[in-house]
């Protein structure tokens, strides 16, 4: 911790500003970027250091040992760096994704497709039930998907589990917490709720939010910890099966409006059955763009531990 330097927080920053971009995009999750990145199981087990005890270090040895135990700065930083981008980029991605989906879909498409193949590559060992595990993961976000939306509900204990689960989506790479409030149909509640400031609905989904990454945080160190090799062929299982979702070339079924936000139900086709300019080449372009780029972040990555 104490040779970190600026520079090093600086490179934190960017990798939350690359992990908000992605949780920008519906079906694009942010801890996809920070496995990549090199951060993942930090930012599992800072997360996880968030307990009683380390408040109590706080009492007992003063807030330097507390924010050390927590890795404050790193935590600190990283969301900053998520919050700069959520702020700064989510108007461009909406103009994108109404204006020129296909090349922001392709970009992402590559950018997943070659963190499937970084993920797999830190599998130590495979067989049979690693494979078998990696299929069901993929089950999983495809399965999700391809569900449609749920009617919207306002109960506060489900609203609760909701933000409960839609934490647990954003840390998991492959699926993104706004889309499984989408699927629960809390969306629109939750939307309502900041737009209207309704602090009591707010308090019940943000409590929800809490409990979900504090525990999940918990299971998924303990997971590493034990069974590393599973849960990576499970992190990559979610992941492969999340690609259904960012399939370039889509065909509208039907149009649902929740609030202010409009959620299309769509179907993947064929780039040459699309109706309209397919964009073809340029999807390609922005698909090898994707693709090089989160080897270049891996690469990156890497060198650091060294």
């Amino acid at each position: 911790m104490g040779g970190r330097n600026l520079t090093h927080y600086v490179v934190i920053a960017l990798k939350g500003m690359a992990m908000g971009i992605a949780e920008l995009v519906p079906g694009v999750s942010g801890g996809t970027i920070a496995f990549v990145a090199g951060i993942y199981e930090e930012l599992i087990s800072s997360i996880n250091n968030i307990s009683p005890n380390t408040l109590g270090l706080w009492r007992k040895e003063g807030f330097k040992s507390f924010w050390q135990q927590l890795n404050g700065s790193f935590l600190i930083v990283l969301f900053i760096g998520m919050i700069i981008s959520i702020f700064s980029f989510s108007k461009i991605i909406s103009w994108l994704l109404e204006h020129e989906p296909i090349p922001l879909w392709s970009f992402f498409f590559g950018l997943v497709a070659a963190s499937i193949l970084v993920v797999a590559k830190a599998i130590k060992k495979w067989n049979f039930i690693t494979v078998l595990l990696l299929l069901l993961g993929a089950a999983i976000p495809f399965g999700v998907t391809s569900l449609p939306p749920s009617q919207n509900t306002d109960s506060l204990i489900f609203l609760f589990f909701s933000g409960a689960l839609a934490v647990c989506a954003m840390i998991l790479p492959g699926i993104s917490g706004s889309f499984i409030l989408v699927l629960l149909g809390s969306y629109k509640t939750v939307l309502d709720a900041v737009d209207e400031k309704d602090f009591e609905i707010l308090l019940i989904v943000t409590a929800g939010v809490i409990f979900g990454l504090l525990g999940f945080a918990r299971l998924l160190k303990w997971m590493f910890d034990h069974y590393k090799n599973i849960t990576l062929a499970v992190l990559t299982g979610f992941i492969l099966g999340s690609l259904n979702k960012i399939w370039p070339w889509k065909k509208v079924l039907e149009s649902r409006t929740l609030g202010k936000k409009v959620i299309v139900i769509d179907e993947n086709i064929s780039p040459f059955s699309f109706e309209g300019d397919n964009q073809i080449l340029m999807a390609i372009l922005m698909g090898i763009l994707g693709f090089s780029l989160i080897f270049i972040l891996e690469k990156s990555a890497s060198k650091k531990k060294i």
